[in-house]
């Protein structure tokens, strides 16, 4: 049974909700790290808590811009597959484990090719084992068009989509006027001594796009991946990396059950990222509330203490034994009131 977000009187703002969990923090489950090799020569690490057993349930995990396993939704989410006994491992974007990856590249909204081989090696070495997989904005649009994409050769029985840019031009629009600012700005910094460092690497300087003067003028999003992003990842310019890489697109064509949880107040987004019916596959699962923010959804609790909504909705879909996808117009829409 499907339970409503309702976000208590002291988390009603959007930035409380997204700020807050990043402030406190549950403790970090004890992981171990695998590192997996891809066949670029570049590689990507798996982060699992506990050693998976053939034929277990793995639950794989994918972060959002620049996160990790010390992201605070990551860290719940570990602890509660743990409990639901799933395996559950965390897949990193490429450079995000706390190690610079090797090539000039790094990672992009649309780059489903990592996440398809990471859930290949996994079907391979646990050909038993359900694949499940949840991912939190950048990362949950990156799973919207794996899904999207592959269809029926889809290696996961289920996925959930959080907070996720689906429409990622609006998206960077939306994080250039008011508070959203002040997101965009910490995330900005972070990409940017990322490259600096890149560009600082003997083996990697002339494979960059831009030079040391020209990356301190790239001061939001649009500029940033026109400039990088689109150059270093085979995309024409910023607006052939946004057409491709959004996953808003994807969702009519998914063939296995994948829940979309999104926010109306989330200031990552504005309207645009919310599918219409048309949009929308018979096996998605629509869910829009009204508060949230990005990837908060604060369901009680205090503030030095908060209780979560997306853990227990996404095990409970997860473990959802039959088709909840019974309204006729495929959009279950969550508002709150």
């Amino acid at each position: 049974m499907k339970t409503l977000f309702t976000p208590p009187w002291w988390a009603a703002s959007p930035h409380v909700q997204t700020i807050l969990p990043f402030l406190f923090k549950v403790a970090k489950p004890i992981t171990f790290r695998q590192r997996q090799e891809l066949p670029d020569g570049d590689f990507v690490d798996l982060d699992w808590l506990g050693q998976a057993q053939n034929g277990q349930p793995i639950l794989v995990i994918i972060h959002g811009l620049e996160g990790n396993t010390e992201s605070h939704y990551v860290r719940r989410m570990l602890i509660e597959a743990k409990k639901a006994k799933l395996a559950a491992v965390v897949h990193h974007h490429r450079g995000c484990s706390g190690e610079p990856n090797r090539l000039a590249r790094s990672y992009h909204s649309g780059d489903v090719n990592d996440l398809a081989y990471t859930l290949g090696q996994l079907k391979h070495y646990y050909p038993d084992s359900p694949l499940y997989a949840v991912g939190y904005s950048l990362g949950g649009n990156v799973l919207a068009k794996y899904q999207g994409s592959t269809q029926q050769n889809s290696l996961l029985e289920r996925a959930v989509v959080v907070s996720a840019p689906l429409t990622l031009g609006a998206c960077a629009k939306r994080l250039e006027s008011g508070f959203s600012t002040l997101y965009q700005r910490f995330l900005i910094k972070r990409l940017q001594q990322k490259m600096l460092d890149k560009i600082n690497t003997t083996d990697l300087t002339e494979q960059m796009p831009i030079t040391k003067e020209q990356l301190k003028m790239l001061n939001t999003f649009y500029l940033f991946d026109d400039k990088v992003t689109a150059p270093l990842h085979g995309f024409t310019d910023v607006n052939d990396y946004y057409q491709q890489a959004s996953g808003l697109g994807y969702l009519q064509y998914i063939t296995k059950p994948t829940l979309v949880i999104h926010a109306q107040d989330d200031p990552f987004m504005t309207a645009e990222v919310i599918p219409t019916q048309d949009q929308l596959s018979p096996m998605v699962e629509y869910e829009l509330h009204e508060f949230g923010g990005h990837v908060g959804f604060i369901a009680g609790g205090w503030p030095w203490k908060p209780h979560f909504y997306l853990e227990q909705r996404v095990i409970e879909f997860i473990f959802s034994e039959e088709n909840t996808l019974t309204e006729p117009d495929g959009l279950s829409s969550s508002l709150s009131h």
